[in-house]
């Protein structure tokens, strides 16, 4: 199947959160319940706010953290716990929320944990982002296609945490955390329904190298191509350098 590419001069985070609480609607019809992944940062500002703001069956619905860094404290401004709690965990009831512990002592038995927990049920729904450098979650260039462990502790490449302190997030450089825990490429592929959103002309060659580009490792998020139930949210700026435009399903 396909990407569905939406790629348009409205509000790209407010169509992301109407098709995504159209899947999650129908997922809920479904089974009486859904499994979603939050990713943080922010391409998710809009969508997020949007989503929270609708009346859905909140308390039907299982969170699940994309990714943290480590050292950092929950309460950190950067921390994406804190970023979590803000924007949605503080919004809206859920059921329950599975939040990666960032401080812990010992990073992979907090992978286990939360591997032993993701892997209870499938996940219905994952948002996502896209990184500068076309990383997936925290899974930088070269990204690791081959690894089946739902969470993986991983290192930051200094674009990666370039990015970071361009957005805002930290007052320096030498601050950005240099590993994390990250969903593992292989648990994204695996959830039934991508969310992919990015917006913002600095996202344009990670889009355009990941959509029309080799799949490689050396930019992660090509391997989205390989999965059957991909929404894309583009706005203009991050679909300029797209060459097929009859690829695009809403491009106006």
């Amino acid at each position: 199947m396909p990407i569905k590419i939406h790629s348009n001069s409205a509000s790209t985070g407010r169509a992301a959160a109407t098709r995504a609480a159209t899947l999650i609607n129908q997922i809920i019809a479904q089974q009486n319940s859904c499994r979603l992944v939050f990713a943080t940062g922010a391409s998710q500002f809009e969508l997020l706010a949007q989503l929270t703001a609708m009346p859905l069956p909140w308390s039907k619905i299982t969170g699940f953290h994309l990714d943290e860094y480590l050292g950092l404290a929950p309460d950190h401004p950067a921390s994406f716990c804190h970023y979590l709690r803000e924007r949605v965990v503080s919004k809206v009831p859920l059921q329950t929320f599975h939040f990666i512990n960032g401080l812990t002592d010992n990073p992979e038995r907090e992978c286990e944990r939360l591997s032993q927990a993701i892997s209870t049920a499938p996940i219905d729904l994952a948002l996502i982002g896209i990184g500068e450098n076309g990383h997936l979650a925290f899974n930088d260039p070269p990204a690791d296609f081959e690894s089946t462990s739902p969470f993986i502790v991983v290192e930051l490449d200094e674009a990666c945490r370039r990015q970071q302190l361009g957005e805002g997030w930290f007052p320096t450089l030498e601050a950005v955390p240099r590993q994390a825990i990250s969903m593992s490429i292989q648990q994204i592929l695996a959830a039934r329904h991508l969310i992919c959103t990015v917006p913002d002309a600095r996202k344009a060659v990670a889009v355009a190298a990941a959509i029309e580009g080799s799949e490689t490792p050396l930019v992660p998020a090509s391997i989205l191509r390989r999965h059957p139930a991909l929404d894309l949210f583009l706005d203009l700026d991050s679909a300029s350098l797209l060459q097929h435009s009859a690829h695009h399903e809403d491009r106006r």
